[in-house]
């Protein structure tokens, strides 16, 4: 099946919550669970109540179906959202987060709401991060050259966001350059 060429050249959001969904996260599991393995790895043990990191997938599965609490992650807090938030307005650079921060708190805040403290502050911290960040991308998308963009710790997502845009940019930075030197 072909994609209209808008799509062929990033992935949908959905795809990019699969591909996140990959990542480890640690549950306090509320039954015990027999260690087993797959494809891409071995399934610890659960042993209510230790703490046990397992992929994101699994984590979500378990929670939907009562068998699992989420602790919210370090990253994911209040706290930490505010600074996160304050180094992105003071920094020209952008502020360490995961790679899949997006994905990971979309899918932590539609499945495991009631394990996440301060729950609508969380959310709104992460509009408004998403804003600055986006801010700051368009600001970096300004100085393109066609030799290199430089954007350090920028997530999966924001990387997505302007695949499109910037591949058709560089290529004909790219022509643009090449032309200029003959």
């Amino acid at each position: 099946m072909a994609l209209p060429r808008s799509l062929e050249r990033s992935f949908s959001p959905a795809e990019l919550e699969f591909i996140a969904s990959n990542e480890t996260i640690s549950i306090v599991p509320r039954q015990k669970l027999q260690s087993f393995s797959l494809m891409g790895g071995k399934i610890p043990e659960t042993i209510p109540p230790l703490s046990v990191e397992v992929p994101v997938w699994l984590a979500l599965i378990l929670k939907k179906h009562d068998r699992c609490n989420i602790p919210c992650p370090e990253w994911l807090t209040v706290d930490n959202l505010k600074q996160r938030l304050e180094e992105e307005e003071k920094n020209a650079e952008f502020s360490p987060l995961p790679f899949h921060y997006m994905e990971l708190s979309h899918m932590l805040l539609d499945v495991a709401a009631d394990d996440i403290p301060d729950i609508d502050q969380v959310h709104n911290l992460l509009k408004d991060l998403r804003e600055t960040r986006q801010a700051k991308t368009r600001a970096g998308l300004g100085e393109l050259d066609s030799k290199w963009l430089g954007m350090n710790n920028i997530s999966m997502m924001e990387l997505n966001e302007i695949r499109p845009f910037f591949t058709s940019a560089f290529e004909e930075l790219k022509k643009l350059d090449t032309a200029a030197e003959e």
